[in-house]
């Protein structure tokens, strides 16, 4: 019974248009009166405790990273880099984007800045080259949503709060997912850019790859420097996220002087604290949400319910991978992974399911749900850039988005996919 007080009056005022936190904190409370357990102290202190993590604390150093690198001229490198590998190749701006795109991801972890940076650089320069805009912006928004897969990711490190998750297990989890959906992104480009007939960029030359290697080598050694670090446990997670700060900030000031100064770091700042602010509520009010979640027992009903209908794990996660394409749709990312991160997780684990396996599914899925309409906030970043209308960018994605849910479907079926380059990783 308590798991439908809290959908329904979750989504009761999710429809009535109150903000997701509000909406979450709400429907703790409703459960609370149900039980009859209802204590604002008891809110107050959840809500102070879900804050106060020490996990949590990478998120905020992970967004500022990110600007620092957007601000400091680290993505235009990055992208002339790509460029100069495969911009030759017909229709290279593509897989320019596709390669860039995995570097990007291995900067930030954020989809949005992702896409944004990709978008703001290449989008202009596919359109001037005949490019079609719609196919173009697809690829971007596609590009960008391998940012949460691929360490250092913020929803996987929300996700690993929340369950209670190896967050070092889980990043070095998703760098073969993620480059799974690099590959396939490759493919479907491949068949699109043979039909487009694009015009060949000029082929550089050795002496210019050198140069172009030699300006973004600083950008492509943070990811090594995180994934070392990490699988050598010479820091946590928090303390990479310092880190990248910290590198990012060093190299955009001293190696490529020009693009970032010292006075516009303030607006950096103010920038980071605001993403920041909305993604740690949300947090605390999610961490309130699970505490109650526990406490009435909608774990256990779930359990019940879903091995009522299925004892086979993979039919029971392709279940729950459908149920969370539809979330997707007409939920954003943060919160879906807040709010059913508590709820199936204890289900899946009961039937022997690695919590970083389903981790890994489960923010796959829900990137998908950021490039599918209604609610696919990087769809909408890639429209804003492009100028063109959520109806043309969704004609233009359908190859790209076909392929990543194919891929998050095989790596239901083959979970070795993911658990064995994880031992490997872990090791």
């Amino acid at each position: 019974m308590m798991i439908w007080v809290f959908l329904g009056v979750l989504f009761f005022f999710l429809f009535l248009g109150v903000p997701v936190v509000f909406s979450m904190l709400m429907s703790a409370v409703a459960m609370m009166l149900v039980m009859g357990i209802f204590d604002p102290q008891i809110v107050t202190q959840q809500l102070v405790n879900g804050a106060n993590n020490f996990p949590l604390m990478a998120i905020p150093f992970f967004i500022l990273a990110g600007e620092i690198m957007n601000a400091g001229g680290i993505s235009r490198r990055v992208v002339h880099f790509a460029t100069t590998l495969v911009g030759h190749i017909r229709g290279g701006l593509g897989y320019v984007t596709i390669i860039a795109g995995v570097i990007f991801a291995g900067l930030s972890g954020s989809a949005v800045a992702d896409t944004a940076a990709l978008g703001a650089i290449l989008i202009p320069m596919m359109a001037a080259r005949g490019y079609d805009i719609r196919r173009a912006s697809g690829l971007v928004a596609s590009s960008g949503i391998i940012a949460p897969i691929i360490p250092p990711s913020i929803p996987l490190i929300m996700y690993g709060v929340i369950g209670g998750v190896s967050i070092t297990q889980l990043f070095m989890a998703g760098i073969v997912p993620g480059l799974l959906f690099a590959v396939g992104l490759i493919f479907a480009w491949y068949f699109v850019a043979k039909r487009g007939n694009y015009e060949k960029m000029e082929k550089a030359s050795g002496k210019e790859r050198l140069r172009a290697l030699g300006q973004a080598v600083w950008a492509l050694f943070l990811p090594f420097i995180i994934i070392v670090g990490l699988r050598g446990g010479i820091f946590t997670p928090t303390e990479a996220a310092v880190i990248a700060c910290v590198y990012a900030l060093l190299i955009s000031l001293t190696v490529y002087r020009g693009d970032l100064k010292i006075k516009a770091l303030p607006e950096v700042l103010v920038a980071s604290a605001k993403t920041t602010g909305v993604v740690m509520f949300l947090a605390a009010a999610a961490l309130v949400t699970s505490w109650v979640i526990t406490v009435a027992q909608i774990p256990a009903e779930l359990v019940s319910f879903l091995t009522g209908l299925t004892e086979s794990p993979v039919v029971l996660l392709l279940i729950i991978m459908v149920f969370l394409l539809m979330v997707g749709v007409v939920m954003d990312m943060t919160p879906a992974i807040l709010i059913f991160t508590p709820v199936l997780l204890p289900a899946v684990t009961a039937l022997g399911i690695d919590p970083v396996y389903f981790g890994i599914l489960m923010v796959i899925n829900l990137c998908i749900g950021l490039i599918t309409p209604p609610v696919g906030t990087v769809l909408y970043v890639a429209c804003g850039i492009s100028k063109i209308s959520i109806i043309e960018i969704t004609k233009g994605i359908w190859p790209f988005l076909l392929v990543q849910v194919t891929v998050l479907f095989l790596l239901v079926l083959f979970p070795q996919l993911v658990t064995v380059p994880l031992e490997w990783l872990t090791q």
